[in-house]
């Protein structure tokens, strides 16, 4: 069995610090990258070294330079590469050079990064594996004529998917005929800007399904496990916005069946390291295999809070060849337990205010909340820092565990009032109505929530405590003294 003593990351932001965080709990030296956009990131610096990449490129394609990332790890003598999620972390390519290099690759191996990187033959492989799936089209899409008939046969509402690549991009929803030939082509350009393949293909679409995936790792020995679900259903146009473990809307035998077809199909496929298998669940309890995500999810994080297990380590471990017991630290399937309920919310720098538009700029204040049961999970989230409009614009991710949902809803509500975040918006208005909303507490909550509750979508102006701590701050500054008025306490100038 190998041992890394040195690990690159080869990502940006909070991904790349939750692994250099779970590598120095192994006694294990880190390696960052950078690009020149980066250059003042935090990511550099809470690893033991980092290296500029890609000079002369773009903000995006340094992080894309796989010769120049595989050379780097070779001259720095590094043992191993996580690729976090995004960027290079399902690119087969990467995987054999590093492989080539001498250096391992923590995540699945080349091959499985292709199946199921290929939506359509990760539909083949879920259908050899006895899952059900939705009907839909054998192979990509090969003209508009060949969608036509499809849809002709099956009926609508179809949707049209990008056969590369996943995070809602590339996907249109087809309610008639009049809308298939151009959401073709609007999904097709998608993809290929996004995963340089414009290959599409059709399935039905399921109306107003539970997203629901499943956490899976298994090790080189044979060995796979679940941890259980997650619910992924509050997304916004195809992109996940709130997360919950585990599911409110699964009973104990759908669950079971659930999370056995997840092992069955990664275990037939021979998968080695962490996986995410994802199914939606319509209103009769009818599951249908979606997709497989071949590496660590951002919501990774709330799994590991019901768990107590880390998701991380056990990729490091199972990557070094350990077996599962080991890297998990639980001996069996059986062993595996959860407690309790977690949510995690994605605090991005969107303005809820305007359709959700990006925001970019400096943060020139930065609080956040704390506390028992609460976790956050953070890049570039600081008084100074600069939100760049190069990359994606998540800024934390807030997550909180309690033994009820109901405790974790009111825990993360309270969290999301402690955040003061000055000098660009951000999507916390929206996320407190999300978690405060009738059908979100009761468990209510389904693909189409956000479109049917535009009560969400409604802000009501926040009362500014940070102004007038500021105010007070600045008082004592220029009078000296407590700063507090005649006849008025410190509680009351800060309510």
């Amino acid at each position: 069995m190998a041992s890394f003593e040195r690990i690159l990351v080869a990502n940006r932001g909070e991904i790349a610090i939750r692994v250099f965080r779970a590598c120095t709990e192994l006694g294990k030296q880190t390696v960052a990258i950078y690009s020149d956009e980066d250059s003042l990131s935090l990511h550099r610096y809470k690893a033991d070294e980092a290296y500029l990449i890609g000079e002369g490129k773009g903000p995006i394609e340094a992080y894309l330079d796989i010769e120049g990332i595989v050379a780097l790890a070779v001259r720095q003598r590094v043992d191993a590469i996580h690729p976090g999620y995004g960027f290079l972390s399902e690119n087969a390519e990467f995987a054999r050079l590093c492989e080539a290099r001498g250096i391992a690759f923590i995540g699945p191996r080349p091959e499985h990064l292709e199946m199921f990187g290929d939506k359509v033959a990760a539909r083949r492989m879920a259908i050899d594996a006895g899952l059900p799936v939705p009907p839909g089209t054998p192979s990509p899409v090969a003209s508009a004529e060949e969608a036509v008939a499809f849809a002709d046969e099956t009926g609508y509402p179809l949707i049209v998917k990008a056969v590369s690549g996943g995070g809602g991009r590339g996907m249109r929803v087809v309610r008639d005929r009049a809308e298939l030939v151009s959401a073709l082509e609007r999904a097709g350009s998608e993809a290929r800007a996004a995963f340089g393949d414009a290959s599409v293909y059709l399935e039905k679409y399921i109306t107003n399904p539970r997203h629901i995936e499943v956490q899976v790792i298994a090790d080189s020995h044979g060995s796979v496990v679940h941890l259980f679900e997650r619910d992924c259903s509050v997304q916004r146009r195809h992109q996940k916005v709130v997360e919950i473990a585990p599911s409110l809307a699964l009973t104990d035998p759908l669950r079971q069946e659930v999370c056995d077809a997840a092992v069955r199909l990664l275990a037939r496929a021979g998968y080695v390291n962490a996986g995410t298998v994802e199914f939606l669940v319509d209103g009769d309890g009818q599951y249908y295999f979606m997709e497989v995500n071949p590496r660590v999810q951002v919501e990774h994080t709330i799994t590991e809070m019901v768990t107590g297990l880390d998701i991380v380590q056990a990729q490091i471990r199972i990557a070094e060849g350990a077996p599962l017991a080991d890297a998990l630290g639980v001996p069996t399937q059986a062993q595996i337990e959860r407690r309790g309920y977690a949510i995690q919310c994605r605090v991005t720098t969107e303005d809820p205010g305007n359709d959700f538009m990006p925001d970019t700029g400096r943060i020139l204040a930065y609080r956040s909340g704390g506390g028992f049961g609460v976790r956050l999970d953070a890049g570039n989230a600081f008084s100074g820092a600069h939100v760049s409009p190069h990359y994606d614009s998540m800024l934390v991710k807030a997550c909180t565990w309690a033994v009820t949902f109901d405790g974790a809803a009111a825990k993360m509500l309270r969290v999301l009032k402690e955040f003061r975040i000055r000098g660009v918006k951000t999507n916390i208005p929206f996320l407190e109505n999300v978690v405060q909303h009738p059908r979100f507490l009761a468990g209510e909550v389904d693909t189409a929530f956000l479109t049917d509750c535009p009560e969400l979508f409604e802000f009501p102006p926040r009362r500014d405590r940070g102004t007038k701590l500021l105010k007070y701050i600045g008082h004592v500054l220029v009078n000296g003294g407590p700063g507090v008025p005649v006849g008025a306490s410190r509680p009351e100038l800060l309510r």
